[in-house]
């Protein structure tokens, strides 16, 4: 019987930097957008708009 090494649970730091990064970049990336929707409504809703048809639009 062959034991075969266990899966690790704890991820290796260089993977948890960059996790850290990651979620940080998302954070900042949702909050330019906040930011950029309460500057320029009208091209907020535009864009929300667009981005309705295309999912209105999308066949599989």
């Amino acid at each position: 019987m062959t034991l075969e090494p266990r899966p690790r649970l704890v991820a290796p730091r260089r993977d948890l930097d960059r996790l850290r990064r990651r979620a940080e970049f998302l954070r900042e990336l949702e909050e330019a957008k906040a930011l950029r929707d309460r500057i320029a409504p009208r091209r907020a809703r535009v864009r929300q708009l667009r981005e309705a048809m295309r999912r209105a639009t999308y066949h599989h």
